[in-house]
């Protein structure tokens, strides 16, 4: 059975990103935005004080009807189900790419689970299906890849440049 999911990966940074709630959840999804260098907006009334240390804007307000078209990707990740939809729907109809946090139904795009080592990136997804399997398949591969392969990558890619030169 085919998937309906093509895997990317987004090149955000500089790019205007929202993320709606300020909760633990909405804490890894803006973490995960801003380092990437995405110029990260969170709009919520509450946020989790870790969200402070973060290199993001913080709002402490609801989200705006119709502001989901003024970013480039919209993350929503209130924990309240309505709330989330709405947000989801917003951005949807705005053509911006919308994830809603463990709501597939809701998303234009899910967010893998992921493994980095400098520029190395190895994604892991199971479609929505349980994200808790994802991270565990995360970690077995980050631990059968071992540590230093960005390292070999940064070398590669140097020699990469001189062959090409």
């Amino acid at each position: 059975m085919p998937s309906d999911h093509y895997p990317v990966s987004l090149v955000v940074a500089g790019q205007p990103c929202l993320v709606v709630g300020g909760g633990s959840v909405a804490v890894r999804k803006a973490e995960g935005l801003g380092r990437t260098g995405a110029r990260v907006t969170v709009a919520a009334f509450e946020v989790d004080p870790s969200i402070e240390l973060l290199p993001v804007a913080v709002e402490r307000r609801h989200y705006r009807p119709g502001e989901a078209g003024r970013y480039r990707l919209v993350i929503t990740a209130t924990g309240v189900p309505e709330v989330d939809a709405s947000v989801a729907a917003d951005a949807a109809a705005a053509g911006v790419w919308v994830n809603s946090a463990d709501d597939p139904a809701h998303c234009t795009f899910l967010l893998p689970a992921v493994h980095r080592d400098r520029p190395v990136t190895v994604a892991v997804s199971t479609g929505g299906a349980s994200p808790a399997l994802a991270t565990w398949l995360r970690c077995q591969i980050a631990d059968a890849l071992g540590e230093g392969l960005g390292l070999l990558a940064e070398a590669l890619e140097e020699a990469r440049r001189k062959v090409q030169a």
